[in-house]
């Protein structure tokens, strides 16, 4: 069984055109987006049986969302219906040293407003294999970061694999509790933790020595994370695998990506020189789609996994949206280092 659920909020996602600044722009373009989703979608094309948990609204909005997640092949019947509103971010895209904007309205959203009890996790779990959440979805409410701990104490009751992408939004912590209070409970439960070096350091003060944050040039050591690695999975017992993206800022519009995993031993993948980005939104989630991928598929290979993982998210950087849409294939056809670009006949 290779079922995945993932969980959290789905948003509309307003944009400005090309690289347009919100004072500006005269229009937006509309589409959907959110961490759990992103990843689901990546799923779906790879063809993993997926499902999507969230809550949203009896409106023809989120009947428009659910019909453009049923559209991917998103599995949705398990998505709770109730509350008055579906989340919004809008987005400015940067330029060069002008770096990308991102303005949340997400307060009183339908997900925000979920509640212990409303979802039976033992009936949406009973044929899956993988659970999957990310730290934006304990970030937004103090009932999704309860609704959240019941999932993975469920997941693990059952024996399903947790998966985390650690994700830290300094913009979203605003209800109190600080992601250091809340995410560590949550983190236990998991078998499988995706990061990055501000993950780490903010949520549980973990970092690796010498390092001075992305901006540095583009250029990132992956062995001094080999220590972060270690230290989470001290800290937590139950993980077997803890990944890290590598992403060197030399602009917004170029970028050097990698990542490193570790597990039984030490794994790097190569580096992708990723020049003129069309959209780095959803390229931390499209990393972790390809990871699961990439561990489901090729079993006992974690190199294998991690440069299909990094493949697959050097791809989304090329692809306008939340969204990648990319296939098995294309990843593939890129991880044999076929990056030409010519066109396809």
């Amino acid at each position: 069984m290779q079922k995945v659920v993932t969980f959290g909020e789905i948003m509309l996602r307003l944009a400005t055109p090309g690289y347009k600044r919100f004072i500006q722009s005269e229009s937006l373009i509309s589409t959907f987006g959110g961490g759990e989703a992103n990843v689901a979608v990546s799923l779906a094309n790879y063809g993993i049986p997926v499902e999507f948990v969230t809550r949203l609204p009896e409106n023809d909005i989120a009947n428009w969302c659910i019909s453009d997640l049923r559209k991917y092949g998103v599995g949705t019947r398990h998505i709770l219906r109730g509350g008055e509103r579906v989340g919004i971010y809008f987005l400015e895209t940067g330029a060069v040293a002008r770096p990308s904007k991102v303005i949340y309205d997400r307060a009183n959203s339908s997900f925000a407003e979920v509640e212990k009890g409303m979802i039976n996790w033992k009936e949406i779990l009973k044929d899956a294999s993988w659970f999957h959440w990310t730290g934006i979805t304990p970030a937004i409410s103090q009932g999704a970061a309860d609704v959240c701990l019941e999932a993975v104490k469920t997941a693990n009751e059952m024996g399903i694999t947790v998966s985390c992408d650690l994700n830290y939004r300094k913009n979203l912590w605003r209800y109190g509790k600080s992601a250091a209070e809340i995410m560590p409970q949550l983190v236990e439960g998991c078998n499988i933790i995706l990061g990055n070096e501000e993950d780490a350091e903010k949520m549980f003060g973990i970092k690796p020595e010498g390092f001075q944050s992305e901006h540095t040039g583009g250029n990132i050591d992956a062995e001094e994370f080999e220590s972060v690695c270690r230290q989470i999975m001290e800290r937590f017992p139950r993980a077997k695998k803890v990944i890290i993206t590598l992403r060197g800022s030399i602009n917004a519009n170029h970028n050097r990506w990698g990542g490193c995993l570790f597990s039984d031993k030490f794994y790097q993948s190569k580096r992708y020189d990723i020049t003129h980005i069309v959209d780095r939104v959803g390229g931390g989630d499209s990393f972790m789609g390809g990871l699961i991928y990439g561990l489901l598929t090729y079993r006992d290979d974690d190199q294998k996994a991690l440069d299909f993982a990094v493949a697959a998210s050097s791809l989304k950087h090329t692809v306008y949206g939340d969204f990648n849409l990319v296939s098995v294939s294309e990843v593939e056809t890129l991880m044999k280092g076929n990056s030409s670009g010519r066109v396809v006949r």
